[in-house]
Order: C-alpha cells, then structure tokens, then sequence
C-alpha cells in the first residue's frame, strides 16, 4: 500500500457545519480556513473554498496594502492585518483603504 492516495485537487474541502450557512461565510477548523461559495445547510456535507479571490469584510478603522497578509478575525467578524490572536486567510491583492468594508484577499494557507 502507498504512503498517500490523491483524493482531489484541493480548491475545495469536505465540510458538514452544525448549523446553516449562507454564502460567503468564513470558516475556521484549527489552522485552515476558507469561505463558503455557496448556501450549506445544518450536517449537510458541502464545501469550503481554501483557494481563489475574494472580497472579504473588513475593519474599516484600518487600511490594508497590496501583498500584505490579511488575517481573519473570528470574534469581530472581519479581516485585520493583526497576526496575534487571529488565523492567517490570505494577502491583500488590491489595496483598500480606511472606511472600505472589504479587502481583496488571495486566500493562502
């Protein structure tokens, strides 16, 4: 028996919530985190995406430069160029300044 067996390509992971989630959520299992493309409902296996481009909420009191890590505030709800306390989801792939709600991230893991 091999070592490892190719499962998928890995845009996209297995993920049952335990409760209903709308499109564009963002999950937080330990270290991975990705966003949700599409409705899941409650223990019904969806998927989360861990690559790609998307506008992300964030805190609008702080601008975020092109190419800087971008990390996802679960308890506020929103992303933060704060590593202490918060999961890395990516970098800023357009800037966006104080008072946007939202930031273009690359997710990364």
């Amino acid at each position: 028996m091999s070592a490892a067996e190719f499962v998928q390509e890995g845009a996209a992971v297995d993920y049952t919530p335990d409760a209903d989630l709308p499109a564009g959520s963002v999950v937080v299992q330990g270290e991975l985190v990705g966003i949700t493309k599409h409705d899941i409902k409650a223990n019904v296996l969806g998927a989360i995406s861990v690559e790609g481009v998307f506008d992300v909420a964030k805190d609008p009191a702080i601008s975020v430069s092109a190419g800087a890590k971008v990390y996802w505030d679960a308890t506020a709800g929103q992303s933060v160029t704060t590593a202490t306390g918060n999961k890395l989801l990516g970098k800023a792939v357009l800037s966006a300044g104080t008072n946007t709600p939202t930031v273009r991230v690359r997710l990364s893991q």
